[in-house]
C-alpha cells in the first residue's frame, strides 16, 4: 500500500501533503486482523532516476533462491513442514527462547499492541530468520529483526 494518500509520506524527492490526520485515516482502512495476518511490512523507497539501470550489489536471484531452499530444507528435516505451517504448540517446541529473548518479546508485544496472531508470525517469522543465517536456534537478533518488519503497528501504535 502506498504510505499515505497522495503517495510520498517519508519520500526524499516528493514533498507529501496529506495532513497527519489524512495519514491516520488512511493507514486504519486496513482492518487489525488483515494487518495481523501480513507478516512483514516493509516500507520501499521510490527509485531515483537511472537507479533501474544501475548493476545492483547485491546477490542475484540464484544466489539467493539457493538460500531460501537450504533454509526450507532445514525446516523440513527438523519438522516436517514449513514454519508458516506450524501450529502455536508446534512452534513453541522449535522455537525455544531464553528469559531475555521472552522479556524483548513480551515488551514488544505491549508496546505495539500485538495480538496473538501477531506474536505466532514474529516467531515464525524469527523462525525462519535463524533458518536463513543456518542456525539451530532462534536469537535476539532474529526476534528484533522479525519485530522490524512490524512497521505498521509500530505505526499505529504511536498515534
Amino acid at each position: 500500500m502506498n504510505p499515505c494518500p497522495c503517495g510520498y509520506h517519508g519520500s526524499d524527492a516528493n514533498r507529501c501533503r496529506c495532513t497527519p490526520d489524512q495519514v491516520r485515516r488512511y493507514r486504519d482502512k486496513i482492518s487489525g486482523p488483515l494487518l495481523d495476518r501480513i507478516d512483514m511490512h516493509v516500507p520501499v523507497r521510490s527509485l531515483r532516476q537511472g537507479e533501474l539501470q544501475n548493476k545492483t550489489q547485491g546477490d542475484n536471484s540464484s544466489v539467493i533462491r539457493a538460500r531460501v531452499e537450504q533454509a526450507r530444507a532445514r525446516q523440513i528435516a527438523r519438522q516436517g513442514k514449513a514454519n508458516h505451517q506450524l501450529s502455536a504448540p508446534e512452534l513453541e517446541h522449535h522455537c525455544v527462547l531464553t528469559e531475555g529473548d521472552k522479556a524483548l518479546l513480551e515488551q514488544a508485544i505491549n508496546k505495539l499492541g500485538l495480538s496473538t496472531r501477531a506474536y505466532h508470525r514474529v516467531l515464525k517469522l524469527a523462525r525462519t530468520l535463524a533458518d536463513m543465517a543456518a542456525r539451530d536456534n532462534v536469537n535476539t537478533v532474529d526476534i528484533s529483526e522479525a519485530l522490524s518488519y512490524r512497521t505498521l503497528d509500530r505505526q499505529s501504535s504511536n498515534q
